[in-house]
């Protein structure tokens, strides 16, 4: 039995076309995809748009006491705020001690939490999910809660701390450069957990053939972890940069429990505490609010510029 093979098409006989996908069933521009993000975009905007949009309201406005019982604003001052703000020597030394505060609690956040999630990878199961329960435990800690074991653990009458590195009744809260450290070794310890999951998720993906193939040409594991995995972690390595700069940018409680509200005469402010201080304790809700617009301002620049240089960056390579 012979079976015929198809003959081919004549040269100018037409080929149907395929269906076209319609427009409404997964078609680019579709508007289904924006109807199940419609809830979720709603929650946003009445949890974060609006308020911003208060928040820059009031800060070009003259709030004060007044308007927060009741009152309508006197007077639209438009710049005036700012202007104020930006002539006061003490915004500019806060300023300053917040951006060298928040890029050392960056720094020493992702290497604590990339250093043990590497240490992830090379300790057993057992040491692995205690290295794992205790870093959820700190993350899962309140802020406010941690903030006051710390204190105790360096109190100079009973903390432990003080003791072991025989210091007496050393005050790590009465100088300006010992209270930072403090308050730093805290953010650390409740920020590490997210770096080290998020990084420790991101080296079990990439495929074990590519590390052994770097291990059999000598490179050592500083050169694997440089030209290997710091590459391929990359944008991972960018959620957790940007996500770090952006909660200790604007770190408020463990500076206000820590040191009592900005420390001795100030010494240990930051822009939070700033605004606040100028809000609540002054009653110049304008000038707090033009703080919080600096900063909001400030963490987007950041951000941005981190993202397009890196951008810039995976383009070259």
């Amino acid at each position: 039995m012979t079976v015929r093979e198809p003959t081919p098409k004549a040269a100018g006989q037409a080929v149907p076309a395929s269906p076209r996908p319609r427009r409404g069933a997964g078609g680019r521009g579709g508007w289904t995809p924006w109807l199940y993000l419609a809830p979720a975009l709603l929650v946003l905007g009445g949890l974060l748009v609006y308020p911003v949009y208060q928040l820059g309201l009031i800060s070009f406005l003259e709030y004060t006491q007044a308007q927060v019982s009741g009152g309508e604003p006197t007077a639209f001052r438009g710049l005036a705020n700012y202007t104020e703000l930006f002539a006061d020597d003490q915004f500019w030394q806060v300023l300053l001690a917040t951006v060298g505060f928040a890029a050392a609690c960056v720094v020493c956040t992702l290497a604590v939490g990339c250093a043990l999630a590497v240490l992830l990878t090379r300790v057993r199961a057992v040491p692995r999910l205690a290295l794992l329960l205790a870093a959820l435990g700190a993350w899962a800690t309140p802020a406010i809660t941690g903030s006051t074991v710390w204190l105790f653990l360096f109190d100079p009458d009973f903390g432990p701390v003080d003791r072991l590195l025989g210091l007496g009744d050393f005050s790590w809260t009465y100088g300006r450069y010992s209270a930072f450290l403090l308050v730093l070794l805290e953010v650390v310890w409740c920020s590490f957990p997210f770096v080290m999951v998020t990084v420790y998720a991101g080296i079990r993906a990439v495929p074990s053939e590519v590390l052994e193939a770097a291990a059999l040409d000598g490179a050592s594991q500083w050169r694997i972890w440089r030209s290997v995995l710091t590459p391929m972690l990359r944008p991972i390595l960018v959620i957790v940069t940007v996500q770090s700069v952006i909660w200790d940018f604007k770190v408020f409680t463990q500076i206000y429990v820590m040191t009592n509200g900005g420390g001795i005469a100030g010494q240990n402010m930051v822009l939070n505490v700033y605004a606040y201080q100028k809000a609540f304790a002054s009653s110049q809700y304008s000038l707090g609010s033009a703080i919080g617009v600096v900063t909001l301002l400030i963490l987007l620049a950041v951000t941005l510029g981190y993202l397009r240089l890196l951008r810039r960056q995976g383009e070259e390579l």
